[in-house]
């Protein structure tokens, strides 16, 4: 599953990011690495752009960034 298919209150633990070159830099310098720990917190209404909540801070990333970073599911109490 993809990130951009995680519906607000729900996330998982990144498995891996996609896309090459300076952008899949830039997602990594953002703190969005392997086994961290997303939540979705907030989808614009056109679904564009998306806040995410993670190491403590939220990040605003676009659809089409948050398309190419799979997630692994799991429930967050």
């Amino acid at each position: 599953m993809t990130l951009d298919e995680v519906k607000p209150g729900h996330g998982g633990i990144i498995t891996k990011i996609g896309g090459e070159g300076a952008l899949r830099r830039r997602l990594l310098d953002m703190g969005l690495t392997p086994n961290t720990r997303v939540e979705v917190r907030k989808v614009a209404p056109m679904g564009d752009p998306i806040e995410l909540f993670l190491r403590g801070y939220a990040l605003t990333i676009r659809q089409e960034d948050a398309a190419k970073i799979e997630i692994k599911e799991v429930r967050f109490q």
